[in-house]
């Protein structure tokens, strides 16, 4: 009896120590399970930063729509310059010539970027087709009328002939006069039309120049 008793002794020794093992083993693995149960898959660890990146996006798409809008603005300004600067547009007749494949493009990208342009800027973030249309017709007017005006800066008049330059020249004197409030009603009207019949087949004056010239001369005469 006393034997058996230092046999189950011994033996306690050795199976305690094991089960202590076993036992802090299986505790790790289940708190490795719970860990794992309790850790967002990836779509649930993507879904508190889903609403952040759609912010971001439509806080870029936003302000690359503003940039567009403010390169619209001010290629439009530059065209204004030549539209409203006589002088300018006879120096560089290039920007108004129709028959150059510059000035065509120029034209086709200023229309197309005017189609594009919406009435508020705000509605083309609800529609990513609309928007991106648009920002690539204004990338395009942007450059067209780069080139435009650098190809008519380097080639000035040099298209022309002697006898179309001296045209010109005249053409230029006689809007001047044409532009000139301090000439009279009748000096201005004749200087419009001698302008007219030099520029015909050199030069077609923008619609917004034309307007301005005989606007004051009407306003002119009717006073």
């Amino acid at each position: 009896m006393g034997l058996l008793i230092v046999r189950l002794v011994e033996l306690l020794i050795v199976i305690v120590p094991l089960i202590g093992v076993f036992y802090a083993g299986a505790k790790a693995i289940t708190k490795a399970r719970n860990r794992s149960d309790d850790a967002p898959t990836d779509p649930a660890l993507s879904a508190p930063s889903a609403p952040r990146q759609e912010r971001t996006s439509k806080t870029a798409q936003w302000q690359a729509i503003q940039r567009a809008v403010r390169e619209h603005d001010r290629t439009d300004t530059r065209w204004l310059d030549y539209e409203l600067d006589i002088s300018k547009l006879l120096d560089y007749p290039l920007m108004t010539d129709m028959r150059d494949p510059f000035t065509q493009r120029f034209h086709r990208a200023k229309l197309r970027a005017d189609l594009h342009r919406p009435a508020d800027p705000a509605d083309l973030l609800a529609d990513s087709e609309a928007a991106r249309q648009y920002l690539d017709a204004v990338e395009e007017y942007v450059t067209a009328f780069d080139v435009a005006e650098s190809e008519a800066f380097r080639r000035r008049r040099s298209d022309f002939s002697r006898e179309e330059q001296q045209r010109l020249s005249r053409a230029h004197s006689a809007l001047r006069i044409a532009s000139d409030s301090a000439a009279t009603p009748q000096e201005r009207e004749k200087a419009f039309d001698v302008a007219r019949r030099e520029l015909d087949g050199l030069i077609v004056l923008p619609e917004r120049t034309r307007t301005a010239i005989e606007r004051g001369i009407a306003g002119e005469l009717d006073a």
